[in-house]
């Protein structure tokens, strides 16, 4: 940042897709009824999930999505964050519009009128825990570039993508825009590859946008570093990979996390936590622990520490959104 450019005033601005997590208890002669994979993941269209949610006996509502996971768990270590996703006109939209605000991260896209309507995940519990999920994409697919607003992406140290959102065509239009922005202000661009099959539908644009230097901090873990590289080995696509960003972050589940910057390398084992329950927004909440002490000025070693920390939490209980106090753990383990 030079003397010219303003201090910005929110640490990150992240884009994603906007999900409501909606749970309910079912029995496994139900599952089976309703036609579904016992512990599977499926997408569903909008018809399947009106049925589906017609069917659900008392649910919680959970507002959830990749990046707004992340952003939740930033603003609860006390960060200023701003989120752009779609949402539809409808209760789910008013569900995940009140849940982002009440955590204190600014969110001003404007609810689409109409047909689909707002994204959810329907989850079905069964007795022993096991979760069965449909997953509706919905309004989320349709984020347009007009939703983008250059000055409060400016305003940003980070701009915070979620490679989920780079398959529908609107918004991963919108995304490249929001780079552009970033990149113009001067402000770094932290991108999440979320998850392999997002790499194979896209990776020639993703190598694209790390070849012409436009990710500054890139998230993967091993099964994406490997589907990115190409190279199976670890430490090959490690070395091939890390040359090529400001900052590379790879997590490897029980085998903690290794990070690449500047030549140096840093690595952190997994934090222990006494059962895990459910591993789902693990690494959504590495990245607040590790953008949150980035955005501090904290060395690469702390910033994975941060991350550890944060993702043993969430594995620690049902749900993607942090329970504990994450300033509090993270005050008392990294100091």
């Amino acid at each position: 940042m030079n003397a010219a450019t303003p201090a910005p005033s929110f640490d990150v601005v992240g884009i994603g897709n906007a999900i409501v997590d909606v749970m309910a208890p079912i029995e496994d002669d139900a599952l089976v009824a309703l036609g579904m994979a016992r512990g599977g993941m499926t997408l569903i269209d909008t018809g399947q999930a009106r049925q589906l949610y017609e069917a659900m006996g008392p649910a919680r509502e959970i507002s959830g999505g990749s990046a707004a996971n992340t952003l939740a768990g930033l603003a609860s270590l006390g960060a200023k964050c701003a989120f752009i996703g779609q949402v539809a006109d409808d209760q789910l939209g008013e569900v995940f519009a009140h849940d982002i605000r009440a955590t204190g991260i600014q969110f001003d896209v404007t609810a689409r009128a109409g047909d689909p309507p707002t994204a959810r995940c329907l989850i079905f519990v069964s007795p022993d825990g096991q979760r069965t999920m449909n997953t509706y994409l919905g309004a989320s697919q349709f984020l347009p570039a007009e939703a983008l607003d250059p000055a409060l992406i400016a305003d940003a140290k980070i701009l915070y993508l979620e490679g989920y959102l780079w398959d529908p065509e609107e918004p991963r239009a919108a995304m490249k825009q929001a780079i552009t922005a970033a990149r113009g202000a001067g402000r770094e661009v932290a991108f999440t590859l979320s998850d392999a099959f997002v790499i194979a539908r896209h990776g020639d644009d993703f190598r694209a946008l790390i070849d012409a230097g436009q990710i500054q901090v890139l998230f993967a873990n091993e099964h994406e570093l490997a589907a990115l590289t190409g190279c199976e080995d670890f430490d090959t696509g490690l070395a091939a990979l890390a040359p090529k960003v400001a900052t590379l972050v790879v997590t490897r589940s029980e085998r903690g996390a290794v990070a690449v910057s500047g030549g140096k390398h840093a690595y952190v084992q997994a934090e222990p936590v006494d059962q895990v329950v459910d591993t789902t927004g693990a690494g959504d909440m590495f990245a607040a622990g590790f953008l949150h002490a980035r955005v501090g000025g904290r060395s690469l070693a702390d910033c994975l520490k941060a991350g550890a920390i944060c993702a043993a939490e969430i594995i620690s209980h049902y749900g993607a959104r942090p329970e504990a106090d994450l300033k509090a753990l993270l005050a008392e383990k990294l100091g």
